[in-house]
């Protein structure tokens, strides 16, 4: 499971299994959210944030802490999606202490 960011309590990853769309994970204590990034011509378009089934919602604080960091790092996590799935790079994860809006 390539981790990707520490974020306010947060661990942004991928798991190792993965499958298009490009998407990511955030984990808290046992909670979990899922972010698609739809991408148009090698840009991206939109975010989607969903629950992941089976798995306890990341509670509102967590949530807008996701959203917020994604938002900011998209491009980032795609280029780290490539990386890992298509160019078989190893990933370091990145430790984020100041807010990323």
């Amino acid at each position: 499971m390539p981790k990707l960011y520490d974020y306010f309590g947060l661990v942004i990853m991928f798991y190792s299994n993965e499958h298009e769309p490009v998407h990511v994970h955030a984990k808290s204590q046992g909670r979990e959210g899922r972010a698609e990034i739809i991408l148009m011509d090698g840009q991206v378009m939109e975010v989607q944030f969903m629950l992941q089934p089976g798995r306890p919602p990341l509670q509102p604080a967590e949530q807008r802490y996701f959203e917020e960091l994604v938002h900011a790092k998209a491009d980032d996590i795609v280029r780290k999606w490539i990386d890992f799935f298509v160019l078989h790079k190893r990933i370091t994860a990145e430790v984020l202490t100041r807010r990323v809006r």
